[in-house]
């Protein structure tokens, strides 16, 4: 009788879940098992609202899997010896888990393997899944990955796609086995999570996903930069933590209609960080093409804009909509990073970090990949690309209606008058009114960022 362990890592989910369904065909008994890691809990990694959204991952994923005869062992501590402890309690012959790309990702496989070393009797089976196409897959002639995204697209969307794998309908877990309890959030961390957090776990995944291509897709061409209309999928968390396919979600494209190539270029920029990251290991720390930059140390300018207080109210809105809500839309994202870095001259590496403590997608490829593209020391292939907040935010927020969500001093402020330059809004304010003025001159500080990158 073959017995096979199941490492849940990030693709907590049952449906398009390959290590799960291989599992399922090959082994008479099979043991889901995720680890709560204690070199993960113990790190910046490990922020409340990724916190909360993994809880609810994992409740989820044990009513699934029971729902299928099958059970979740929670365990916690050192994953290969919680591993170990599994696979020696049941008399595993075969280890299943996701293949991913990150350096502790990595060295956690390899620890695996030679885990599976010790004992003979285990083999290990490891299966692409996190993305659409494995990374390193697709490499440029002579080169070891792709630094620009055009061409990456041009060889991506031509190649075949992993048809997705149907949910089993059977996980036969033997029933003589402690599943163990899931944590309260308040036993990982001291943080709490975002008032305005959404629910997390397959089931509102899928969910999403049908409501999503029952409509709103068809409009994503026009609406998917309109700060205000919040018409982006927000399938990011879940595809962070896998609790949805990255492949169901290609299945379901249909490029001959109307969003869906954007849409499906929005899932190849995630599979181009992900070649970035196998590639360059470093990318969290290093620049992957350097500009030689000696950012400026201004504590003072980086908490303000860490709390939306910088006197630009799409800069403000945006980030005050990550403390709300764990997340930000991704114009924002752009417009928040390129003012820390380019306006304020700030190291990219603060900004990134500063992310990773709130945002509930919080994705090592996408977060620090998208930070160096902005900052000009990643893939853009512009590197001093500059975005005037001032003109985005009428472009993208044409009413304010955006700005007026998140920063309420500006609540009351007229259409007319939320992007008007500063000297021309202050008596627009009543008396009292806590709004700062701008920390920095765009023109001024567009003059010192092209001297310090020597333009």
């Amino acid at each position: 009788m073959t017995t096979a362990v199941v490492l849940f890592t990030r693709d907590l989910r049952v449906h398009d879940q390959p290590a799960l369904a291989a599992a399922c065909r090959r082994a008479q008994r099979v043991v889901p098992l995720f680890v709560f890691d204690e070199t993960i809990l113990s790190s910046r990694y490990a922020a409340p609202n990724r916190l909360r959204h993994l809880l609810d991952a994992l409740a989820d994923l044990r009513t699934n899997l029971r729902s299928r005869g099958g059970e979740l062992l929670i365990r916690r501590g050192e994953v290969v010896e919680q591993v170990r402890a599994v696979v020696e309690q049941v008399g595993a012959d075969e280890l299943h888990l996701a293949a991913d790309v990150s350096a502790y990702a990595r060295g956690r496989e390899r620890r695996l393997r030679a885990l599976a070393d010790e004992h003979h009797h285990l083999d290990v089976h490891v299966h692409e899944g996190i993305t659409l196409v494995p990374a390193g897959e697709i490499r440029p002639t002579g080169g070891t990955h792709f630094k620009v995204f055009t061409p990456y697209w041009r060889r991506w969307v031509e190649e075949p796609r992993r048809e997705p794998e149907p949910a089993p309908a059977r996980v036969p877990t033997p029933d003589d086995l402690a599943p163990g309890d899931l944590p309260a959030l308040a036993e990982l961390t001291d943080g709490r999570p975002a008032p305005e957090l959404l629910p997390g776990g397959e089931t509102a995944a899928r969910a999403r996903m049908q409501a999503w291509f029952d409509g709103p897709i068809e409009e994503y061409d026009e609406t998917r930069n309109d700060l205000a209309a919040d018409a982006t999928s927000k399938f990011s968390p879940h595809l962070h933590l896998g609790t949805l396919s990255v492949a169901e979600l290609a299945a379901r494209i249909d490029r001959r209609r109307r969003g869906h190539e954007t849409f499906l270029q929005e899932l190849c920029w995630r599979d181009f960080n992900h070649q970035l990251l196998a590639a360059r290991p470093d990318l969290v720390h290093t620049d992957v093409r350097t500009q030689h930059d000696r950012w400026r140390e201004d504590d003072e300018a980086f908490v303000a804009w860490q709390q939306g207080r910088t006197g630009y109210p799409v800069v403000d809105a945006g980030m005050r909509q990550l403390e709300r809500e764990g997340w930000m839309h991704n114009r924002a994202r752009m417009l928040v990073a390129s003012f820390l870095t380019k306006h304020l001259y700030v190291d990219w590496r603060l900004g990134a970090w500063h992310f990773m403590d709130h945002l509930v997608d919080g994705d090592v490829a996408n977060n620090f990949g998208q930070w160096q593209w902005t900052a000009g020391t990643g893939t853009d292939s512009r590197p001093n690309r500059m975005f005037n907040p001032v003109t985005q935010a009428k472009r993208y927020d044409p009413t304010g209606a955006y700005v007026r969500r998140y920063v309420e001093e500006l609540a009351e402020v007229e259409d007319a008058h939320l992007h008007a330059p500063w000297e021309a809004r202050g008596s627009l304010f009543a008396p009292g009114e806590d709004y700062p003025p701008p920390i920095v001159d765009h023109a001024q500080a567009r003059d010192r960022f092209l001297a310090a990158r020597g333009r």
